[in-house]
C-alpha cells in the first residue's frame, strides 16, 4: 500500500526552481534511495516531503493511516549539534515529543518506547552519556534511535553515514538495512552510489535527467549506467 505518493513536485528557494517534475510513489516496506548530482535538491525534496519546506508546485499525499507527524527523520548534523549538551536518553526521549500534545511531561509507556528503541540500536550501556562526548557513528545510533521513536512506519536519512569512518559506516548501513526488514519503510538520500545499488529497491535519480523506478531498472538505465560509471560505483551489486 502507498504509503508516500508525489505528484508533479517542483522544488526551490525564493521562487529559484531547484527540480521539477518529480513524479514517485513508495509503498509500505520499500527501501528508497535519492542520488543525483550535488546540488540537484536531494536534501531540499527531504525538507518539502516533511513539510519543513512548502513545494513551488505538486503535491505530496499521504496514506496506509500515515500522519505527517509520524514520520522519523534523521537530518544531515551540523557542527552545532554534535556538540549539543544533553544526554542520550534526552536525545532519544525528544523523538516522543510529537505523541505528547499538551502535557509537560513524557508518560511510561513513551519511556519504555525510548529504552526500547535505545536496546535496539546498542545504546542502552550510553544512556546517561552526554551526547557531544559520543563518537560520530555512536551519535548516529542516537538519532536513530530518536527517530524511531517517532514513527513505526517511515524514516527518511539524509546522508546517514556522511562523515563516518569505513566501518563504521557498513555497521550504520547493515543496521538501516534490518529496520527495513523489520517493515520499516526507508527514504534515504545517499551520495554512495554502490551503497544504494546494494540495499535499496528502488532508486529515485534527480539532476539534469529524472529516473525513478526498481534498482534493477536504474542500473540498466542509461542514467543509471551514467552515474554508477561516473561515481565508480558496482553495477553488480
Amino acid at each position: 500500500m502507498s504509503l508516500l505518493e508525489v505528484k508533479n513536485l517542483a522544488l526551490g528557494y525564493d521562487n529559484r526552481v531547484v527540480a521539477k517534475d518529480l513524479n514517485f510513489t513508495v509503498n509500505s516496506g520499500e527501501y528508497l534511495c535519492i542520488v543525483g548530482e550535488n546540488g540537484s535538491g536531494k536534501s531540499t525534496l527531504m525538507k518539502t516531503l516533511l513539510h519543513l519546506q512548502k513545494p513551488l508546485d505538486g503535491e505530496i499525499l499521504t496514506g496506509d493511516g500515515l500522519k505527517s507527524n509520524e514520520i522519523g527523520y534523521l537530518p544531515q548534523q551540523t557542527i552545532v549539534q554534535k556538540d549539543f549538551p544533553a544526554s542520550v536518553k534526552e536525545i532519544v526521549l525528544s523523538g516522543c515529543q510529537a505523541r505528547i500534545g499538551l502535557r509537560p511531561f513524557y508518560s511510561r509507556d513513551e519511556k519504555l518506547l525510548a529504552r526500547q528503541n535505545m536496546k535496539r540500536m546498542g545504546i542502552s550501556k550510553l544512556r546517561n552519556r552526554c551526547y557531544r562526548d559520543l563518537s560520530g557513528g555512536q551519535q548516529q545510533r542516537v538519532l536513530l534511535a530518536r527517530a524511531l521513536c517517532a514513527t513505526r512506519k517511515l524514516l527518511l536519512l539524509d546522508e546517514p553515514v556522511s562523515g563516518l569512518d569505513p566501518k563504521v559506516t557498513t555497521e550504520m548501513y547493515e543496521l538501516i538495512s534490518e529496520l527495513n526488514e523489520d517493515g520499516i519503510t526507508i527514504i534515504m538520500v545517499s551520495h554512495d552510489i554502490t551503497a544504494a545499488v546494494k540495499y535499496a529497491t528502488h532508486i529515485l535519480h534527480i539532476g539534469k535527467k529524472l529516473f525513478f523506478g526498481t534498482k534493477d531498472e536504474y542500473l540498466q538505465s542509461d542514467t543509471g549506467k551514467h552515474f554508477v560509471a561516473l561515481e565508480g560505483g558496482d553495477d553488480n551489486a
